[in-house]
């Protein structure tokens, strides 16, 4: 077990799912909204990647037309979105400075006013179109990350094609002035669920001791031991039988039949119906 306190956040995996926390709705979000967060980014390319930070949504689908409110990164840049529901206003920051090793977003919003800071840049403003002032959202406060394939449900004209690839740490919100930041979810900065998320800075293969020559593999969140020829287990602890599937060449029992490993060589046990040395015979 890792004790997670930053989150590191591997993108988007081969099957196209994306690494993801889930926080319950952020309750009294409608008139007034303030955000904090720090980020780092895996690599230089990890930010011209279309990758999305937050997002959170009228019906979680993020279908057209759905109050949403949406943070990510496009072409080196901060982009912050949000709809109250009469039309999407976005402002989008100056690229970002890639020397820094951690960046700061703080970002807000007061009925139709939206306002977004990004490290030591100039404040950006914006008002949304129509007439509409709240925004009403009931879907989870998603993080570096989307539950379902993101492209196909994310806002349009705000899709983001990635999860975020980098770490995302001391993500604050307050929805009212007088009101101090707090961390999402309930309780205060646990998740509801997740995905493919580990430890910023912290392998989980620094925790684990493969045996006999084998190499600790990490993959995501996922670790495990690749081992040597000959040897096999989580750990690679256990020797690999002449009647194991790992062995190389693989037992020549037929129709069935049961490798049963002897002190020199094995035997086959045949089911019934079957004959021979290697049960070849019917």
């Amino acid at each position: 077990a890792i004790n997670i306190t930053q989150h590191s956040f591997s993108g988007t995996d081969v099957f196209g799912y994306t690494s993801f926390l889930a926080y319950s709705t952020i309750p009294n979000i409608t008139f007034y909204y303030e955000f904090h967060l720090k980020f780092q980014l895996l690599n230089h390319h990890s930010a011209l990647q279309d990758n999305l930070i937050f997002f959170t949504g009228q019906k979680g689908k993020g279908l057209n037309g759905d109050d949403f409110l949406v943070l990510g990164l496009r072409d080196g840049k901060a982009v912050y979105s949000y709809n109250l529901g009469s039309g999407t206003a976005t402002i989008i920051s100056k690229p970002l400075d890639l020397t820094l090793n951690i960046h700061v977003i703080h970002l807000g919003r007061y009925l139709q006013k939206g306002w977004l800071k990004v490290d030591d840049q100039k404040n950006k403003t914006i008002t949304s179109p129509g007439r509409l002032v709240g925004l009403n959202v009931f879907s989870q406060f998603y993080l570096g990350g989307y539950h379902e394939y993101t492209p196909e449900l994310l806002p349009k004209g705000s899709r983001f094609k990635n999860g975020f690839q980098g770490c995302i740490f001391d993500v604050q919100v307050r929805t009212d002035m007088n009101q101090e930041f707090k961390s999402p979810g309930t309780p205060e900065g646990h998740p509801n669920s997740g995905r493919s998320v580990g430890q910023c800075k912290a392998s989980p293969c620094t925790l684990i001791r493969c045996r006999n020559g084998g190499k600790c593999v990490e993959s995501g969140s996922t670790v495990y031991c690749d081992c040597l020829a000959g040897w096999k287990g989580a750990f690679c602890t256990e020797i690999v039988t002449v009647c194991d599937p790992e062995h190389d060449p693989p037992h020549l029992c037929k129709r069935g039949g049961t490798c049963v490993p002897l002190p020199n060589g094995y035997t086959c046990h045949c089911p019934l119906g079957a004959s021979g040395i290697y049960c070849e015979q019917g």
